[in-house]
């Protein structure tokens, strides 16, 4: 196991767990700063960790904005003491009403809010009636990612009109988030970032030329941070997401970003069925069932090949099977870290090789208190 994941008496700490290795999260924080070239290009997007310590330690380094996807990611960022937070998501349903009440909650925060159609844009004005100041909203904009989002073109012209004519809403700029853009090759990911640049500062050039403010740009996710973090544009708003944490498929299909996975699962050999095969105690319910392909990567195993995953188990086969007794610890770097996050309540917090600390996934829940 690399110097970097040093754990001492592994056999006190329960499995499957989620560790984190708090100097390796540290770094990462350092290195998204110093990409962004400076704090105030920042907004990272808390739904990879959902944990207030988290949002605390970044604050502390200075990154006082925040975006999220859900309204209990946003009260956890407020609870943690961040005054500006991005909803990121579509507000429809009772959430309209929850987000309204989060406002009043936290009055020294300032929430921001998407809409990518104009009835999103009225129902959320319609609500907002009973705040004492507008709400900050942004157009949401389809820049290739095929999910939410409005056509950058006039559609988006329009609704940015309509939020400037309503009452009890603030133009407050765009979303692009071009997620989409996952090509392993530098120069082929850049190609397509800047092609969305051009297409989301074409529409704030537009719209500026009307009269009409837009303070700023949230743009990018991880894959595209460094391409849009060397751009000189007013307001611009890098929102990379799994940056604190990383995880091994980012770290292999990106090699050009320098960070470092932060957050590891302590498994354990639970049984060996036949030669050659070692069952591990991480099914579903503890690491990420997506995306297609390894799930985790086994430093220690790495010729390691799974040959069956479900609730409770993970099944591999290495020629090194002998080498594992029944109860082995092991660390597992997983694949798609975000999602995985979710599934534990806790985190176990490394430093030195030693247990110092538990941080609570906070937001894991869809509802905390509003």
């Amino acid at each position: 196991m690399s110097s970097l994941y040093e754990l001492f008496d592994p056999e006190t700490l329960p499995s499957p767990s989620l560790l984190v290795f708090r100097d390796l999260v540290e770094r990462n924080l350092t290195e998204m700063i110093r990409m962004a070239r400076g704090v105030e290009r920042l907004r990272p997007h808390a739904k990879t960790h959902k944990t207030s310590k988290l949002i605390r330690m970044a604050r502390e380094m200075g990154v006082v904005k925040q975006k999220c996807a859900t309204i209990a990611e946003a009260e956890m960022i407020a609870g943690s003491g961040v005054t500006d937070v991005l909803l990121a998501y579509p507000l429809v349903g009772p959430n309209v009403a929850r987000f309204i009440r989060l406002i009043r909650a936290y009055p020294k925060t300032t929430f921001r809010a998407i809409v990518d159609a104009p009835e999103s844009a009225s129902a959320l004005s319609q609500a907002a009636q009973r705040l004492d100041h507008p709400i900050p909203v942004l157009v949401d904009l389809e820049v290739g990612m095929m999910r939410t989002g409005i056509d950058p073109g006039d559609p988006a012209v329009a609704l940015y009109e309509r939020i400037d004519k309503l009452p009890n809403l603030a133009p407050d700029g765009l979303h692009a988030y071009d997620g989409h853009i996952h090509d392993s090759d530098l120069e082929l990911r850049a190609q397509a970032a800047r092609r969305v640049e051009e297409t989301t500062l074409s529409l704030r050039d537009r719209l500026i030329a009307k009269g009409i403010p837009v303070p700023r740009v949230v743009m990018g996710g991880t894959p595209t941070f460094p391409i849009h973090a060397a751009l000189d544009a007013p307001g611009l708003e890098c929102s990379p997401g799994t940056i604190l944490l990383h995880d091994y498929n980012y770290q292999t299909n990106y090699p050009d970003l320098p960070f470092i996975p932060a957050a590891l699962l302590l498994t354990r050999v639970v049984s060996r069925p036949r030669p050659g095969r070692l069952c591990l105690d991480l099914g579903h319910k503890a690491v990420a069932a997506d995306p297609v392909g390894p799930r985790v990567f086994l430093p220690d195993i790495p010729d390691a090949r799974i040959v069956g995953h479900s609730e409770e188990h993970l099944v591999i086969e290495t020629a090194d099977a002998d080498r594992f007794p029944l109860g082995t610890p092991l660390l597992a770097i997983p694949a798609h870290i975000c999602p995985t996050s979710a599934l534990h309540r806790r985190m176990l917090v490394i430093t030195d090789g030693k247990l110092v600390d538990e941080w609570e996934v906070t937001a894991r829940d869809r509802m905390i208190g509003v």
